[in-house]
């Protein structure tokens, strides 16, 4: 069961009601992410991630995570590109506690200079990781690839040089733009009562000024650009991306199923032809992104840097191939059974499910509606899958990255 509550400053409460679980997961969803940033934003939505857990009016640091200990509980958070969301799982017993404390971090942080400077040194070497892992940096690339230097394009962790000199300033004004009751979604997942989760939300949220949200991205532009980098490594990694449909689009349930043919799992095309038949990479796989206005198909290949060519023309091959053929039977079978049952199992998890709804509720601005998600898997049909394939599998379209061992000749334009 599922309900939804407004409370008086605009903010929404949506609970996912799961009888016969003894977790509670509750999260704050911000509507505030990289693809909202300008150039000199560009990182500020994770940035605030981190400092929200940095001391309050109240609590130190370590007050933060060792109540969050005391009360057994988990707490953490993550930034995407479009929405932040800072959630805790507990117990039954102990959910007034995680209202409580999230909603001491959301609005009564300090953000004082010398929690700032150490977390400034944190983040960095968080973008010093990303950029030792090849296959990550890959992927950021491709999205600069796909979307350029604005919107989706950005990195959620933006450049070292705006996280070195975002000041407390800074962090009020971005918070003032999206920090805002109608830009912020609680959700609750787990065997709880609506009432008291109401009674909850008022007493510790409502207390947030209602105020306007800044404008959102209404469009984007699909750019199909090549990116390459080179790096002290050995492998070669190589990304692609084909456009594909925004997050509400129904033709999404299709995609997935297309996705698993074709790259998600052992017994898909890719991983059987690249890895399996040719030996060409120990790591081939597809995966499909749905933002508000946008979407994409990508492929990801780790290879030997003298393989780089043959990889990708394969790839188009495999990609070619299911376009023309269509898929079979059997793998339309499999690939929807996975589907479901992945989804299915998701259920039995109350942090999955306060993602779920509480991020549909964000986007979407309405319920989720499970077993209309159902109904729509089990309606879908081989031909259905067949269409998308068409539709989506344009290689004229293409967005292209790699990452290469600095002492290798490597130009993309080249081994196409």
């Amino acid at each position: 069961m599922e309900y939804l509550v407004t409370l008086n400053n605009g903010m929404r409460v949506i609970l996912k009601k799961i009888e016969g679980l003894m977790s509670v997961s509750v999260g704050v969803l911000v509507g505030a992410g990289s693809s909202l940033e300008t150039e000199q934003e560009n990182g500020i939505s994770h940035y605030i991630e981190h400092m929200m857990f940095k001391g309050t009016n109240k609590r130190s640091a370590l007050d933060i995570s060792g109540f969050s200990d005391e009360i057994g509980a988990q707490i953490n958070a993550f930034t995407t590109k479009e929405f932040t969301c800072y959630y805790m799982k507990s117990t039954k017993e102990h959910v007034e506690d995680c209202f409580e404390l999230l909603s001491d971090m959301i609005t009564e942080s300090v953000f004082s200079e010398e929690e700032q400077r150490k977390e400034k040194g944190v983040i960095i070497e968080e973008i010093n990781m990303c950029e030792d892992t090849p296959d990550d940096l890959c992927s950021d690339l491709l999205a600069e690839a796909c979307y350029g230097k604005e919107t989706y394009g950005k990195t959620i962790l933006g450049p070292k040089k705006n996280v070195d000199r975002f000041t407390k300033e800074d962090v009020l004004a971005y918070m003032k733009k999206y920090y805002v009751p109608e830009n912020m979604v609680i959700s609750v997942a787990g065997n709880v009562e609506i009432s008291f989760i109401e009674n909850l939300a008022r007493c510790y949220f409502e207390k947030i000024t209602q105020a306007p949200c800044a404008e959102k991205i209404h469009e984007v532009e699909f750019l199909g650009d090549k990116i390459q980098k080179s790096k002290q490594i050995e492998q070669t990694h190589l990304c692609l991306a084909l456009p594909a449909y925004p997050f509400e689009n129904p033709k999404n349930d299709a995609l997935s199923v297309l996705s698993a043919i074709l790259g998600g799992s052992m017994s898909s095309r890719l991983f059987q032809k690249i890895r399996e038949e040719l030996g060409l990479a120990y790591s081939v796989y597809s995966y499909q992104t749905a933002y508000s206005v946008c979407g994409a198909l990508s492929v990801y290949a780790g290879v030997n840097p003298s393989q780089a060519q043959k990889t990708l023309q394969e790839i188009f091959s495999v990609i070619d191939c299911l376009k023309r053929e269509g898929v079979t039977q059997a793998e339309f079978v499999r690939a929807k059974e996975q589907l479901k049952g992945s989804f299915v199992l998701s259920q039995d998890n109350t942090s999955s499910q306060m993602i779920l709804y509480g991020k549909y509720l964000l986007t979407c601005n309405r319920i989720f509606d499970m077993q209309a998600k159902l109904s729509a898997m089990n309606a879908l049909t081989q031909n259905a899958i067949n269409e998308v394939a068409k539709e989506i599998l344009q290689p004229e379209k293409i967005a292209l990255s790699a990452v290469f061992a600095e002492k290798k000749q490597f130009d993309l334009n080249s081994i196409l």
